[in-house]
């Protein structure tokens, strides 16, 4: 028999991002501070996926995620999916590019960075090196592991 039950709610506009490995949901309503956007934010944590065994959803009810915006997710799930609803129906599927630049998401971890003194923005430039992803910081010319970054 197939389920034809939604564990997550539809919602009639706004932003789903889809495919997010389980486990990173909070990480990403942390980090890109989702909690402040739209009218309503869903969640569903460790929901059954065909393809990978598991997965987290993220639904903001009234906000539509630019490329942009939905390219900084890559940093943590670069297989997510962000769907932009309208109507109750995919009015557009984008999949996630790395960005050359990401602004005002991390601190850099390094405490002698004049960003840590100064009311500046952070801005780190992101690479790929041996499939893992780095990102130098602007200020301090620094380079980091995104996991070191994204903990700071």
């Amino acid at each position: 028999m197939k389920n034809t039950k939604m564990s997550v709610e539809a919602i009639e506009n706004g932003t789903v991002i889809d495919r997010i490995p389980a486990g990173l949901g909070l990480t990403i309503l942390r980090q890109f501070k989702m909690l402040h956007h739209g009218e309503a934010v869903t969640v569903g944590f460790n929901l059954p996926s065909q393809t990978r065994g598991s997965k987290d959803i993220i639904k903001i009810s009234g906000v539509t995620f630019s490329e942009h915006d939905a390219n900084r997710l890559a940093l943590f799930a670069p297989e997510a999916v962000v769907n932009l609803i309208q109507d109750y129906q995919v009015a557009k599927k984008m999949h996630l590019t790395l960005p050359a630049t990401i602004s005002e998401v991390f601190r850099c971890p390094n405490s002698n960075c004049a960003s840590h003194f100064e009311p500046v923005r952070s801005r780190f430039y992101v690479k790929q090196h041996n499939g893992e992803t780095k990102l130098k910081c602007h200020f301090c010319e620094k380079t980091f592991d995104r996991k070191s970054v994204a903990e700071a």
